[in-house]
């Protein structure tokens, strides 16, 4: 292919494979690194075989284009890439087209992942409904303090004019209730404030966020996993912490102080995030071993209030979600027993834009 042939390639959303005659792979685009999360380096001069665990049917896929001479498309493919970590398995729709060119000849595959398309529907219910929570939880505080201080102080009075000690104990109880429930209502409205968005090491957060948990929970082990190359990201330090040790905070307590968190950053390139395409991201992922998210509670398990741990305000998650939506960003969920990941994805951008939009954001 030609320098500029490739380089139109770059600029593509879709994952791009070239493979010369003997299957061995020539170039891969950013998004094909994105989707298979390696690099073209590790990747370009090995086959098929050595690439993927599963290369039957891509390779066939390759050779019913070459011997038709014409585009073959097949759907539900599922392809599985060899990984330093463990095996990455990926359901794609593949087209491959054949090429012959002065440089060479071989077929070009392209691949879709087949979720991308429900992966935006869901990210714009996501959208929805972090709106709706947000105004939720703002209604909720603000109709909640006001009668909620009329009730404390009338328990104060009545408290004053009780001789006996037994019927001031239930009057310490109301006051003590009151003041739970006023503190869950700052809470509640702490998301509101708008962020002060600087170039922040992501590293910086997940290292806070560490001697915090350690702290809490002696029990709980924590591995990190990061790119050290990763750039620095445009975010309101503390509450990018905070919406990291909410997530943290919750796998700890789902696994009963005894366990293993794992840290994991990653580049994500050629993402949609709020509406909006971004060339880079970073990828932060916060991975525990525990019982998993209750499927009771998967679908709604950002929604305010609700909880798979007796006890728990239901709050922490939806906080989490707003802080990383006010960055223009998104977390992702995948949890079964075992192994539950929390994906937050914040896009690279300038610090301008970052404050530009979140101004815009606050004032609907």
């Amino acid at each position: 292919m030609k320098p500029d042939a490739l380089q139109g390639l770059d600029l593509l959303s879709t994952a791009v494979l070239l493979v010369d005659l003997g299957h061995r792979v020539r170039y891969l685009n950013p998004a094909a690194e994105n989707l298979f999360r390696t690099s073209r380096k590790s990747m370009v001069g090995l086959s098929l075989e050595e690439a993927f665990y599963d290369p039957q049917a891509l390779a066939a896929a390759v050779t019913h284009a070459r011997q038709d001479r014409a585009t073959f498309t097949q759907h539900d493919l599922t392809i599985t890439v060899h990984s330093p970590n463990a095996p990455l398995k990926v359901l794609v729709s593949c087209t491959v087209t054949p090429y012959d060119l002065a440089e060479g000849s071989g077929a070009l595959i392209e691949l879709s992942p087949t979720q991308q398309q429900l992966r935006i529907a869901r990210e714009e219910r996501l959208l929805d409904q972090t709106q709706a929570n947000r105004e939720l939880i703002r209604n909720l505080a603000h109709e909640i303090k006001n009668p909620l201080g009329a009730l404390r102080g009338a328990a104060q009075l009545l408290e004053r004019e009780l001789d006996r000690a037994d019927q001031r104990e239930y009057t310490q109880v109301i006051m003590k209730e009151a003041d739970r429930l006023q503190l869950l209502m700052d809470r509640m409205l702490t998301p509101h404030r708008l962020p002060k968005p600087i170039d922040l090491n992501v590293h910086e957060v997940t290292e806070r966020v560490r001697t915090l948990i350690t702290a809490e929970f002696p029990g709980v082990r924590i591995l990190r996993d990061y790119d050290s190359s990763l750039p620095t990201v445009v975010a309101d330090r503390e509450q990018l912490i905070q919406a990291v040790l909410n997530i943290a905070r919750n796998a700890a307590q789902a696994m009963h102080g005894r366990g293993t968190i794992t840290f994991r950053s990653r580049i994500a390139r050629r993402l949609t995030l709020a509406k909006k395409h971004y060339r880079l991201a970073i990828s932060l992922e916060i991975i525990d071993d525990g019982p998993g998210i209750p499927e009771s509670i998967k679908e709604r398990v950002f929604f305010p209030l609700v909880s798979g741990r007796e006890g728990g305000t239901g709050l922490g998650l939806t906080i989490a979600q707003t802080f990383v939506h006010q960055h223009h960003g998104l977390i992702e969920v995948d949890s079964q027993p075992g192994r539950t990941s929390f994906n937050i994805l914040l896009p690279i951008t300038s610090t301008a834009v970052v404050q530009e939009d979140s101004n815009r954001a606050m004032k609907h």
